[in-house]
């Protein structure tokens, strides 16, 4: 128990779509993760995908629809949706994830989940 400073959780890496467990919650990993270019278009089968933009500035592509997201704004990927998140500049997220969610969609594409 206690407090998470997720600015000096970010500063502790600068590798991109490279997410990092910073706390648990109710069977959930909570993770910060630096975002940069575009990743794979993707979906979750069985949980929506979570996604705060802390700094800088995402875009989700879900379907044929393109959405900026910025700084304290959340989007929701409903489950089984295929999107991809991308940032033409560096953006800084706060993920939740149920604990074992492969980022990609897929465990043999997955990165892994360093705890930091």
């Amino acid at each position: 128990m206690g407090k998470v400073n997720l600015a000096d959780k970010l500063a502790q890496f600068s590798s991109h779509w490279d997410p990092h467990v910073v706390a648990d919650y109710n069977g959930n990993d909570v993770m910060v993760v630096k975002f940069q270019g575009g990743f794979p278009f993707h979906s979750h089968a069985t949980t929506d995908d979570f996604f705060l933009v802390l700094e800088g500035e995402m875009i989700m592509d879900v379907g044929e629809q393109s959405t900026p997201v910025g700084p304290g704004e959340i989007f929701v990927v409903p489950k089984g949706e295929t999107h991809r998140p991308r940032a033409i500049n560096e953006c800084k997220v706060l993920l939740i994830e149920p604990k074992g969610e492969p980022n990609s969609g897929d465990p043999a594409t997955a990165a892994l989940k360093p705890r930091i």
